[in-house]
């Protein structure tokens, strides 16, 4: 995937497309990373690359279930201790989880004939309205791209005070992208 999105055909393909491209970036963040440099904190933030991706393989999980059965499946519990690459789980790991909700997202909402059908707000969750019944399958989508871009941002800073790795030599040696005078795909550090 280049550094931006091809041609869009219509707004579905548009909205799954930016998705698509912010989850890339993400994932580019953590490339090359150790299972124990995606669990390092890069401030007095607890955020970590590792636990980014968890996190947004997570919120992916509970939005899908939220337009597929109306079902909110997020737990307090699931929620503190979804920003958070354990010592018992690996970055691959994570990346996988995180590969299988993206998917599933995409089954669910090429389903959806109406992207301005209803998705029931859940009622007692602090940072939802209250005084609203439904968001569209729409919004659902918009808020996964801007979730995935905020943390496509913290995973940037993260990786880039691990390492000094940044977004654009990242993205081209992950997409094995030609060294050129404006760009030197990353490579480790001896």
């Amino acid at each position: 995937m280049p550094g931006n999105v091809r041609p869009v055909a219509d707004e579905r393909d548009g909205l799954l497309s930016f998705l698509a491209q912010q989850r890339h970036v993400v994932r580019v963040a953590a490339h090359g990373l150790t299972d124990d440099q995606a669990r390092s904190p890069a401030s007095v933030s607890a955020l970590t690359v590792g636990g980014i991706i968890k996190h947004l393989g997570r919120v992916e999980e509970v939005w899908c279930s939220l337009v597929d059965t109306g079902e909110y499946i997020n737990t307090p519990e699931r929620l503190q201790e979804g920003h958070v690459l354990r010592e018992d789980e690996t970055l691959q790991g994570a990346l996988d989880a995180y590969a299988r909700a993206a998917e599933r997202t995409d089954e669910v909402v090429a389903e959806v004939s109406d992207l301005g059908r209803p998705v029931p707000i859940p009622r007692g969750v602090p940072w939802f309205p209250q005084d609203e019944e439904a968001w569209s399958v729409r919004w659902v989508l918009l808020h996964l791209i801007q979730e995935t871009a905020r943390h496509a941002g913290h995973a940037d800073i993260i990786r880039e005070s691990i390492d000094g790795a940044s977004a654009f030599p990242l993205m081209a040696a992950v997409e094995g992208w030609p060294e050129t005078s404006w760009m030197k795909p990353w490579t480790p550090k001896a």
